[in-house]
């Protein structure tokens, strides 16, 4: 008797579907903050670019210049260190050493000696000599080994291989999820 009722009722009221938009109002919602992103992220790269990127340029230019003029300083420095270094004060008398009898032996003569001429001695050739061997003093190669950074390195190929298990695993269950 309850079906009877129920369907024998009479509604009076109609449901309306809600009013259509027009103007798609929503699009234009966020088309509009989209485009104010867009519009803001350039305004910052071009204030990065005009007023911030000059500044560090200037600054990486400036301890370029005073690098240099250290390491100037410090040639200067060592080229004086090896000019007092090369310096041989002037000689002393020294004893003569006693005369030794000399004995003549008939000992074939191979070769007749002759006069050699000795280099001289440039102090800038002994300055850039002392620097090398100053440079090749300090410079020592310890490394051997590849560099330990990123996150392989950290984790391995056993983490790696884990990692992508549990992604397959979240995307069947996202799709399970999406057709229950």
């Amino acid at each position: 008797m309850e079906e009877m009722d129920t369907n024998n009722m009479d509604f009076h009221g109609e449901e309306t579907p809600p009013p259509e938009e027009s103007s798609n109002r929503t699009f234009l919602i966020v088309a509009g903050i989209l485009g104010g992103i867009t519009v803001l992220a350039l305004v910052c790269i071009a204030i990065y670019a005009f007023f911030i990127l000059p500044g560090q340029r200037a600054g990486r230019e400036a301890q370029i210049a005073t690098l240099t003029a250290q390491a100037n300083e410090v040639s200067k420095a060592l080229t004086s260190t090896a000019i007092a270094a090369a310096f041989t004060p002037t000689s002393t008398k020294t004893a003569q050493p006693s005369p030794t009898v000399v004995r003549s032996t008939l000992t074939p003569v191979l070769a007749e000696p002759t006069d050699t001429p000795v280099p001289s001695s440039d102090p800038r050739t002994a300055t850039v000599a002392a620097l090398l061997t100053q440079a090749a003093a300090s410079t020592q190669v310890t490394s051997t080994a590849l560099p330990t950074t990123g996150f392989a390195d950290e984790v391995g190929i056993p983490g790696l291989l884990g990692l992508a298990v549990l992604l397959i695993a979240v995307i069947f269950l996202a799709r399970r999820l999406r057709t229950a």
